[in-house]
């Protein structure tokens, strides 16, 4: 069991009163606090080392950079990222999806091609969909939820049959809290020749993410919604699928060499890095993962199972209130398939409930 009081001590906002009351704060969806641990990292590091990275020659720039490329690493280690050239720090979810739909969307779907998102997806997972497939004369196809809160496997199937060029959808809902079967739901669009988009907002922070073993191509996810800085977070994504892609921004340090008329950019993740980037951002986000690594996600886990439990048992008890996803912990298991189009709609209906965790 987790010792919440101790816990609670290392945030110094929540030493604060609000109201006359303690501050009790409920709102970790939206954002997180951040313990002792972040911010003293974040004031360290201007303290002590604060200079632009790969730019300069001097031991603050050296250290600066090495700093860097640390949290980049720590990061692509925290979620087992296929390479740490893979990991590009981004501002957060939205701009790590804005990227993909904006580069790799922008050349591979075209007029009349598909691309699939789902009913339970964040806006940061539909709009930028929804502007690629009207700049492009493409149709998005939205997959629609369970009555209890979860992807509707057989819709999943039909929109695959269409073939998308795309599929996006979130391995946590973030209102609901349902943790969808991700690897699975990879392995059926994988079969039909679809790239996978996953939304990683809410599940870093709360499951051990694997994702070589998940195995979709790109993974978005946010600091802020994991104890490090707002403006944090990253776009981890297969490494050969970000050399094909063309830049997202133009600027300094995406660049190789620049003439007259054009420019030779620079080797990825640092193609898709332009300008000065949050340094402080990343620095904060390996001081965030450290701090989860060491309470273990494992008991963070089981820690809000129980709390969700509770609240799902005294939410019954009132009329009129229904509740939309359950505690109850259902393990998705399928097996690689190569099946045709007209069959995945079958696998998907006799596929496994997904898991769904409230919060």
């Amino acid at each position: 069991m987790l010792d919440a009081a101790r816990l609670r001590a290392d945030f110094p906002l929540l030493e604060r009163q609000e109201n006359g009351r303690r501050l009790v704060y409920l709102d970790n969806a939206a954002t997180t606090q951040k313990p002792a641990a972040v911010l003293n990292a974040i004031a360290d590091y201007y303290r002590t080392t604060n200079a632009n990275v790969h730019r300069g020659a001097y031991s603050l720039a050296i250290r600066a950079t090495e700093a860097y490329e640390a949290a980049r690493a720590k990061l692509g280690g925290f979620v087992n990222a296929w390479a740490p050239e893979g990991v590009v720090f981004t501002r957060g979810t939205t701009e790590a999806i804005n990227l993909v739909a904006g580069s790799y969307g922008r050349a591979h779907v075209g007029r009349g091609d598909t691309v699939v998102v789902t009913a339970l997806d964040h806006h940061s997972n539909l709009v930028p969909w929804q502007i690629l497939c009207q700049e492009k004369g493409a149709t998005l196809r939205m997959v629609e939820i369970t009555e209890d809160g979860r992807i509707d496997l057989s819709d999943f199937g039909t929109a695959l049959e269409r073939r998308p060029k795309i599929v996006a959808f979130p391995y946590v809902s973030n209102a609901l809290g349902t943790v969808n079967p991700t690897a699975q739901l990879t392995r059926l669009a994988h079969a039909v020749g679809a790239a996978v988009v996953v939304d990683g907002a809410q599940s870093t922070p709360h499951v051990k993410v694997d994702l070589q073993a998940l195995d979709c191509d790109f993974y978005a996810l946010s600091g802020h919604k994991m104890l490090a800085p707002m403006g944090s977070g990253a776009l981890v994504a297969k490494p050969e699928l970000l050399e094909a892609m063309p830049p997202y921004h133009g600027g300094g340090e995406m660049i190789s060499r620049v003439f007259d008329d054009h420019s030779t950019y620079n080797k990825i993740p640092h193609k898709f890095e332009a300008g000065t980037p949050n340094v402080e951002g990343a620095v904060g986000l390996a001081a965030a993962i450290d701090y989860l690594s060491a309470i273990g996600l494992e008991r963070i886990a089981e820690h809000e199972q129980a709390l969700a439990q509770a609240a799902i048992d005294q939410l019954t008890q009132i009329d009129g209130v229904t509740v939309r996803a359950s505690c109850r912990s259902h393990m998705a298991t399928s097996t690689r398939t190569t099946s045709p189009p007209s069959s995945i709609r079958t696998a998907c209906a006799s596929g496994p409930a997904t898991t769904a965790l409230s919060r």
